[in-house]
């Protein structure tokens, strides 16, 4: 029982979309401008780096307490609470399901959970996105990296599962970011 409940608080702190607030309270409804989607990527080229600063820490510091939360029971569970949360930023229960692609999130719960591999992925995300100037080819490395880092790291078995299917959700989640990418029509992170 206490998984389930950990579980479920880690979907719900993932579903609190600091990309939709941040805008809100600036008096912008994020989902109507730019690709419409609550991200970091996107505040920024809406409003600004600082905003779009605030909004990437606060989505990668809820994939880090989510590790917390579920490393109190167990490792492993760390990285299923990890899960939760990229789950509940991309699905947010609180904003009709209209979430995020779950990067900043994934790459938070790696902060934790393994935070050498963390931190050079956190770095190499920067790095790609500075030369590329594209937030979504960043991300794509980031999650091409993301299991084989942590098996690096000395994780095994369904931690791996689990951050597979970490991955995969955020893969999935930038299947408009590829189709743009093949077609040249993907856009920077710079602002407008």
């Amino acid at each position: 029982m206490e998984t389930v409940v950990r579980l479920v608080i880690a979907y719900l702190l993932g579903s609190v979309s600091a990309g939709a607030i941040v805008p809100r309270l600036m008096g912008v409804d994020i989902h109507q401008h730019g690709s419409g989607n609550p991200g970091a990527s996107n505040v920024m080229r809406t409003l600004g780096k600082k905003a779009g600063a605030a909004v990437m820490l606060v989505d990668a510091g809820k994939g880090l307490v989510a590790g917390i939360i579920g490393v109190a029971v167990s490792p492993v569970l760390g990285f299923w609470c990890v899960l939760a949360a990229v789950v509940g930023h991309v699905f947010p229960i609180w904003f009709k399901f209209r979430g995020g692609r779950g990067v900043a999130t994934a790459i938070g719960g790696v902060l934790f959970l393994a935070p050498w591999f963390g931190a050079i992925l956190a770095i190499g995300w920067g790095v790609t996105v500075a030369l590329t100037k594209t937030a979504s080819i960043a991300s794509l490395a980031a999650m091409a990296l993301y299991v084989p880092g942590y098996a690096i790291y000395g994780h095994r078995g369904w931690a791996l599962g689990a951050a597979a299917l970490t991955a995969s959700v955020v893969v999935v989640r930038h299947s408009a970011n590829i189709r743009r990418l093949i077609g040249g029509r993907e856009q920077t992170v710079e602002t407008q």
